[in-house]
């Protein structure tokens, strides 16, 4: 039934994962009502919620725009129910106003197969990822996609090499006229940040804990159906699946180096799987099979996101 609902993209499919959005996120934000009584916070909570429905769309997009789902909507909702592993995620303004900046990037980095205006895309990917890091540091390290990307399609003009830096400028500049106009101490502000942290003990309840178990699971299952089914799929669209599994163990890096660190920081890590679990829909025609993994990880999510209230 799932498979049906979502086999096609329609109105109903969009609306629908825009409705369950709504839903969880107002869900997990009434537990905690007094932020309502308070402008700012009235004005961050509505404006966290903007960000992750930009975000749903974003995943779409670079889905559809760079033939890496037929017509249907299984990417969206997999990123919906990834999120419900980690319902924490929607308190985190840093986490969420950096992962959309980086599906920002991705979206430019895929794109980058096409070989138009590579200059500009990678440009526009690395001026994203030094906006991201901003907010979360260490997603810098998703230059390495960046690089990667160079390698893939473009490497043999030095001109490509030289962008990333170009962008880091152009960053760079902004944020310290940003600092001079609010008195930010740059120093202070990179040194609380850039901080190397490998230790993972922040768990407040063995809800957190189970929630990473499980979600440790689904990643295997996923990651290891792309790895040993990519030589199958078409030529075309290699790169771009490689470039999707690079963006998962980045983020995966990003989460074990992060200081602070919380289940939170794995959002960099949903979009990249949530497209290969649609891939993995795609490829599997046994419409049983298909409806068994849909089941389990809709009672996962649930179970994860209600426990963790």
């Amino acid at each position: 039934m799932i498979t049906s609902v979502f086999k096609k993209s329609t109105p109903l499919n969009y609306s629908l994962v825009v409705i369950l959005i709504l839903v969880f996120f107002f869900l997990f934000q009434i537990r905690e009502s007094s932020w309502v009584d308070y402008s700012f916070l009235l004005f961050q909570k509505l404006s966290l919620l903007c960000f992750i429905l930009a975000a749903f769309f974003m995943v779409n997009f670079i889905v559809k725009k760079n033939g890496l789902s037929k017509d249907n909507g299984y990417a969206i909702f997999f990123y919906l129910l990834f999120i419900l592993f980690f319902p924490t995620i929607f308190n985190n303004p840093n986490v969420i106003y950096a992962n959309f900046f980086l599906l920002l990037a991705l979206r430019r980095l895929i794109s980058l197969q096409s070989l138009k205006a590579s200059k500009e895309k990678i440009f526009d990917a690395s001026f994203w990822i030094f906006v991201a890091s901003l907010f979360q540091f260490w997603c810098i390290l998703f230059l390495i996609l960046v690089f990667i990307s160079i390698i893939f399609h473009v490497s043999r003009d030095y001109r490509n090499w030289v962008l990333p830096f170009i962008a880091f400028l152009a960053v760079a500049v902004v944020f310290y006229m940003v600092s001079l106009i609010f008195h930010i101490d740059a120093v202070e502000f990179f040194e609380k940040r850039a901080v190397l942290d490998f230790r993972i003990d922040y768990f407040k309840n063995n809800y957190e804990n189970g929630a990473l178990s499980i979600y440790a699971a689904v990643v295997l299952f996923f990651v290891f159906s792309m790895l040993t089914t990519l030589s199958n799929r078409p030529q075309i669209v290699h790169t771009s699946y490689k470039k999707i599994v690079a963006c998962f163990f980045i983020a995966v890096l990003v989460y074990i180096v992060s200081p602070n660190k919380s289940n939170d920081i794995l959002l960099f890590s949903i979009a990249p799987l949530a497209m290969m679990a649609a891939s993995h829909v795609e490829y599997m025609q046994q419409k049983l099979n298909n409806e068994i993994v849909f089941y389990v990880l809709i009672l996962c999510s649930l179970f994860t996101f209600f426990s963790q209230l």
